[in-house]
C-alpha cells in the first residue's frame, strides 16, 4: 500500500453551478443536491466539504470548457482566493500542453489533462511540471488518442483512471482496470475516478496501492460521513491523514 491514499473531492463545475454527475452523461446533468450544503454554488459546495472534513484538494471537471463552451476561470479563481490553503486540479479541456502550460503560469492550480480532450500525444518532456493526465473511458472504450496508451513511458508521474460509466451511479470502482494501468507503467502514481460508494471501497483502493481517490456523490449522498471517514482514518492512519489540510488537526481516533 501507498504512504497514502489521497481523499479528493470533486466539483463538475457546468453553467457556473456545480452540477451531479452521473455515468458522463452530461446532457442529463442536474444542479447538485447535497446533504452537505443547501446551494448549488461552487462557493457553497466547497464549504460543506471542508465542514465533513479537511480535504487538501480539490478536483475540478471545467464541463463546460471540456465542451468547448466557455470556461469557469474566474471561478476557480475566486475558490482559490477564498481557500488559499487548497490545492485545485482542474481538467479545464486542454487540447495540448501548450494551453495547460498557460494555465498553470496563470496561477489557477494544477492542469488535468483528460485524454477526450488531448489531440496527440504529447512528448514526455512537454508535460506541464505540475500536470496531470486523466485517462478517460466510457466502459470499454478509451477516449482520446491510442497512442496515449501505447506509449505509457511518456505519461507524467501522476495519472488519473476515470471511469466515466461509474461516475455517480453506485457501481463500485473498476479494480481491474486500476490493476491494468498501473501495470503499463509502475512509476506513476495513480488515482482511481468513479464509483466509490463507502469505506469499504477506500480500502479495496488503499490495498490496490492507489495513490488516491476522486470522490462526490458518496459525500453528498451521507454514504461517506464523518464517521466513514474517521474509521478509514483509523484503519489507514497514514493515508486519509496525509490528505487533510494540514493546517487542520486530524481527527480524534
Amino acid at each position: 500500500m501507498p504512504a497514502s491514499l489521497a481523499l479528493i473531492p470533486v466539483l463538475d463545475l457546468m453553467d457556473g453551478q456545480v452540477v451531479r454527475a452521473f455515468g458522463g452523461r452530461r446532457d442529463e446533468y442536474r444542479p447538485l443536491e447535497s446533504a452537505l450544503c443547501d446551494s448549488s454554488r461552487p462557493e457553497a459546495v466547497v464549504e460543506g466539504l471542508l465542514a465533513l472534513y479537511p480535504f487538501r484538494r480539490i478536483y475540478i471537471a471545467d464541463l463546460d470548457a471540456i465542451l468547448g463552451r466557455g470556461n469557469h476561470g474566474s471561478v476557480v479563481e475566486r475558490l482559490q482566493r477564498l481557500h488559499p490553503d487548497l490545492e485545485f486540479w482542474v481538467d479545464g479541456g486542454f487540447s495540448g500542453t501548450a494551453a495547460a502550460q498557460a494555465w498553470q503560469a496563470a496561477g489557477r492550480g494544477r492542469p488535468v489533462l483528460g485524454s477526450e480532450s488531448l489531440a496527440v500525444l504529447p512528448e514526455r518532456d512537454a508535460w506541464p511540471a505540475q500536470g496531470v493526465l486523466s485517462l478517460d473511458f466510457r466502459g470499454d472504450d478509451f477516449l482520446g488518442p491510442a497512442t496515449l496508451l501505447s506509449h505509457p513511458e511518456r505519461w507524467p508521474a501522476e495519472v488519473i483512471v476515470m471511469t466515466l460509466a461509474r461516475v455517480g451511479l453506485n457501481a463500485g470502482p473498476d479494480l481491474a482496470r486500476l490493476a491494468h494501468i498501473q501495470r503499463l507503467n509502475t512509476a506513476c502514481r495513480i488515482y482511481a475516478a468513479g464509483g466509490v460508494r463507502h469505506v469499504d471501497d477506500l480500502a479495496a483502493l488503499a490495498r490496490a496501492g492507489a495513490a488516491g481517490v476522486l470522490l462526490a456523490s458518496a459525500l453528498h449522498d451521507g454514504r461517506l460521513s464523518r464517521p466513514e471517514l474517521d474509521a478509514f482514518h483509523a484503519a489507514h492512519p497514514t493515508s486519509a491523514a496525509s490528505d487533510a489540510k494540514a493546517s487542520v488537526p486530524a481527527p480524534d481516533r
